[in-house]
């Protein structure tokens, strides 16, 4: 017995020590697993292409399995097929190949909505207003008409041509027009001017590849103007290129001034600090969020809240604090993979809470913030009271779920009602202004500033027109609801109209007048309380006003 048992002990540790060597080569034992179970996916592909019972493409699985393996790690990494990595990463880009044109699809026709100056549709004569109908001699009215369908057709290699049948307003036949498509530059500062002569707002959309030099330009002109201080509006801005952020953060911070770190269990910590090149470091600054704020956005309002460089004016951003890098594959597709986290100076992770392969309750989130009143009532935000940390000058911020912002600003809901609720989901007010830009279109065009138009459109029966227009798409006249939201309803078709003639830079000088987030930054520039104070200078300045009243 005891013979047996030596036996045994030596050949525990012969496999020992083959073990040892074969793991040291290969650096750890869960490489070893790792190459088991990816033998094993092999097996059960290969058993899957013998043996089932039916014919199949292992082309197909394999596209419809690789997205489902990586929703089961977070909600951010992600496969994109080969057909679809030129559109996904065309955003990011500062130009792509097409005919230079926007547009919106009404009533099932491509409505041209504005022209790019310079751009190939202007230099043939394509007019905002225009509808396509014709595209390479095909009729593209209808049920094909798609945004997908229509970008396929209309985007091209540079040099291309394509062949359009164009319905003109007061024009009885087609007309036709060939366009060669060339580089159309994509604006991520679509709206950046001097508000009351002092404040200088900038509104970034994205943060793609040219994104920087457009900023950069509009801050360069608000300094030439002389501005007192700079407003950067960020809401609905879901991110991009964290490099670009990094270089918008650094025009505010002083050296040495961290901006984020990041760090993986494969990806080492790497900080990025300031380096104190910025020309706007003295600048009194506002920074502008709200629930669709994300990733390089919240990077940005997280660095300057922490760095009590600025004010956080509206509401809480979303919560993305997951690095992705790209990989690509040898088929043209690729995958973003989760390969770290950013955290901002203070150490705080902005990532709100996810379940693994759970992406209903993720993709929700939004939704359930606007049901659980967030939108409305800062009460109704649930901070984590275990993810507390401070500012430089101390004050307090959490972690786990966005950056929550220095002054709250809720989303009015005063004048609305059902029938006003009803008009925007139907989209009957979209529409209607786009009928009516279409049909005044003559008497519209001389106008080149906001004012001027807006003067000439409340002198018009708009709310009469709209309507009665709304009644004939099913929405029941209700007076008492109409005469609630008049208010909204004139502001929403002004502001579309203003869009469809004079473009965006003009539609968003309109909406910022009543826009309540924007008012506030003003406030709170005008008052010169930009910088944040310690909450000890805070507390004192309120014990003094309380002693003054008492």
């Amino acid at each position: 017995m005891k013979k047996y048992q030596a036996t045994l002990y030596v050949l525990i540790a012969l496999i020992g020590v083959m073990m040892g060597v074969y793991i040291s080569r290969q650096e750890s034992l869960e490489k070893v697993f790792y190459k088991v179970n990816i033998n094993k996916v092999d097996e059960l592909m290969s058993l899957v292409h013998d043996k089932y019972v039916d014919s199949l493409s292992m082309e197909e699985i394999i596209e419809q399995t690789m997205p489902k393996i990586l929703t089961e790690l977070d909600p951010h990494s992600s496969y994109i097929p080969a057909k679809d990595l030129e559109a996904t990463n065309a955003d990011l880009k500062s130009s792509f190949s097409g005919i230079g044109i926007r547009f919106v699809i009404q009533d099932d026709t491509i409505h041209i909505n504005e022209v790019i100056r310079k751009g190939p549709s202007e230099k043939v004569g394509l007019m905002a207003g225009d509808r396509i109908v014709m595209i390479n001699d095909t009729l593209f009215v209808g049920k094909v008409c798609t945004n997908d369908a229509a970008m396929k057709r209309l985007k091209g290699p540079k040099g291309t041509e394509v062949k359009l049948g164009i319905k003109r307003f007061g024009e009885k036949e087609l007309l036709d027009f060939v366009i060669t498509r060339d580089d159309i530059p994509v604006q991520s500062v679509e709206a950046a001017y001097i508000i009351d002569n002092k404040w200088g707002y900038v509104q970034v959309e994205r943060f793609a590849e040219n994104t920087f030099n457009e900023f950069l330009l509009a801050l360069a002109r608000f300094q030439y103007r002389g501005c007192d201080g700079v407003i950067i509006d960020l809401r609905g801005n879901g991110g991009g290129w964290m490099g670009i952020a990094l270089q918008m953060a650094n025009e505010f911070l002083q050296k040495g001034d961290m901006i984020v770190y990041t760090e993986g269990i494969h990806h080492p910590k790497m900080v990025e600090y300031a380096s104190g090149s910025g020309n706007f470091k003295n600048m009194p600054l506002v920074v502008l969020t709200d629930e669709s704020s994300a990733s390089a956005s919240e990077i940005i309002a997280g660095t300057i809240q922490d760095n009590d460089r600025g004010t956080i004016i509206g509401r809480r951003t979303f919560g993305k604090g997951l690095v992705q890098q790209p990989y690509e594959f040898s088929d043209g597709s690729a995958v973003r993979l989760t390969v770290a986290r950013y955290y901002t100076p203070s150490g705080r992770c902005i990532q709100k809470p996810y379940s693994k392969g759970d992406d209903k309750d993720y993709e929700m989130d939004i939704v359930n913030r606007y049901e659980r009143g967030e939108f409305f009532s800062e009460d109704s935000i649930h901070q984590n009271d275990s993810l507390v940390y401070k500012t430089r000058l101390g004050r307090t911020v959490y972690g786990g779920g966005g950056i929550m912002p220095d002054i709250f600003v809720s989303s009015d809901t005063t004048d609305v009602t059902s029938y006003y609720t009803q008009a925007v989901s139907r989209r009957l007010i979209a529409q209607f202004s786009l009928r009516y830009s279409d049909a005044h279109r003559k008497d519209l065009t001389p106008f080149t500033t906001w004012d001027g138009m807006l003067s000439y459109l409340q002198a018009q029966p708009m709310l009469d027109e709209f309507v009665a227009f709304a009644e004939g798409k099913g929405l029941k006249r209700r007076y008492n609801s109409i005469m609630k939201s008049r208010r909204l309803i004139e502001r929403a078709i002004y502001a579309n109209v203003i869009y469809d003639i004079l473009g965006m830079l003009e539609h968003v000088k309109y909406v910022n007048t009543f826009d309540p987030t924007v008012l506030k930054a003003v406030e709170v520039l005008e008052e010169g309380k930009a910088f944040p104070l310690a909450p000890t200078v805070q507390q004192e300045i309120s014990d003094s006003v309380e002693a003054k009243i008492i």
